[in-house]
């Protein structure tokens, strides 16, 4: 950030009176411009056993798979941006189960939020974003092939916990990652 968004002036980084982190501030008008992480939603969506996985047509880490996934959006809550992405990148409709993950990565000032969602009909198609997309039996998810890590650790706690056979909802997992800028989406 080089310059304030309320006068143009240059910033300056400094820690405002008060606070206990640097920040940008304008010298001119002393707007202090705040930087908050960026929140990634999307789902694990499963049909029969079998999950969705999307092929990504995009950079970053184009041609892996990938959960279907984005930025959230101003003026919606995480599960409408959640699925939002989901309908983006596939055009699968979903219906939202439970939150899955959470995924916090400040090296690249990110959290990523996953819903498990069922997926009644396996109907979907491939979108600008998405080159291929594919259902999953979980003994052929291709792990050498996931485009980030926060989707193969969602994926991982899912299966942990379809296979210790656990009640659902699910335990949430709530992790951190880190130092690891190839997350990023």
């Amino acid at each position: 950030m080089k310059f304030c968004s309320e006068c143009a002036a240059p910033l300056i980084v400094e820690v405002p009176e008060g606070d206990h982190r640097p920040r940008h501030v304008c010298p001119k008008c002393s707007t202090i411009h705040y930087q908050n992480p960026r929140i990634i939603v999307g789902t694990l969506p499963v049909h029969q056993g079998k999950i969705m996985l999307c092929r990504r047509g995009i950079e970053p880490r184009i041609d892996l798979w990938t959960l279907p996934g984005g930025f959230m959006e101003n003026d919606e809550s995480l599960a409408e941006g959640a699925l939002r992405e989901t309908w983006e990148e596939s055009k699968a409709r979903v219906e939202i189960e439970q939150l899955i993950s959470v995924i916090s990565l400040p090296i690249v000032d990110q959290v990523h939020c996953f819903y498990l969602a069922n997926m009644p009909i396996a109907e979907y198609s491939t979108t600008e974003e998405s080159t291929e997309i594919e259902l999953f039996a979980p003994a052929d998810i291709p792990w050498q092939e996931i485009a980030f890590e926060t989707v193969k650790t969602t994926l991982q706690h899912y299966l942990d916990s379809v296979q210790q056979d656990l009640p659902k909802p699910y335990q949430v997992c709530n992790t951190t990652l880190g130092p690891r800028k190839s997350d990023t989406y």
